[in-house]
Order: C-alpha cells, then structure tokens, then sequence
C-alpha cells in the first residue's frame, strides 16, 4: 500500500514539473499551449498591484539661480501651449495623451491617445 502512494506521489510530483516546463516555455506574447484564451480570473493576482499614474501639462527647465528668485505668483511659462495635448505617465512610461477636463470640483484628464510602446524598453 506504501508503494501504492510512494508512486502516486512521483506520478503527481511529474505531472507538476511537466506543467512548470510548459509554462516556462511559452514565449512572451504567446498563446498558451492548450489554447484557452487568459480571463479575467488568471489576472485577479494582478489587478490589486498599485500603479503610480501622472498626466504632465509641460516642461520647463531653468537655472537654480532663477528658481530660488521665484516667489508667491511667479509664473512658469511650459513647453506646451494652450490645448496641446498633455502627457499621461503610468510609472515613468509614457502611455497616452489626453486632455484636461474638470469633473465637478477637480481636474481630471480625458486620454485621446494611447501610445503603443516597445515593451523591452
């Protein structure tokens, strides 16, 4: 009976390492190989991850001397003008472009486009 389990337990331990090689040797970008397509389930692990998101309105770049002179109403004039489409970062990579909207008492931003990227960079 022992033995019964002692081979139980390799054929499960076999079947695990097979499903782990199988796994490991899908390519990025892939179908699986059993060909079921991802659901929203397989991503549940993900979905909770933080991210940080930032929508640039312009750039500005200026001597530090300059920067200690500026005081309670300076104004920075940026690289963008009026209407130009600003920048939305999803931690520090650039992923669309969008526009400044107010929603009730905030700002907010509407994407109008998204920037398809390189994934290796």
């Amino acid at each position: 009976m022992a033995d019964d389990e002692n081979k139980e337990t390799q054929a499960n331990k076999e079947n695990k390492e097979s499903l782990a090689l199988t796994e490991l040797e899908a390519n990025e970008g892939e179908a699986p190989k059993d060909d079921q397509p991802i659901t929203a389930n397989d991503l549940d692990a993900v979905y909770g991850i933080p991210v940080e998101v930032a929508a640039v309105l312009g750039k500005a770049e200026m001597q530090v001397s300059h920067l200690l002179k500026l005081g309670r109403g300076a104004v920075i004039e940026l690289d963008r003008k009026v209407g130009e489409a600003i920048d939305i970062y999803v931690n520090n990579r650039l992923v669309a472009r969008g526009e400044v909207v107010v929603v009730e008492d905030r700002l907010g931003i509407t994407m109008t486009e998204i920037i398809k990227s390189d994934r290796n960079t």
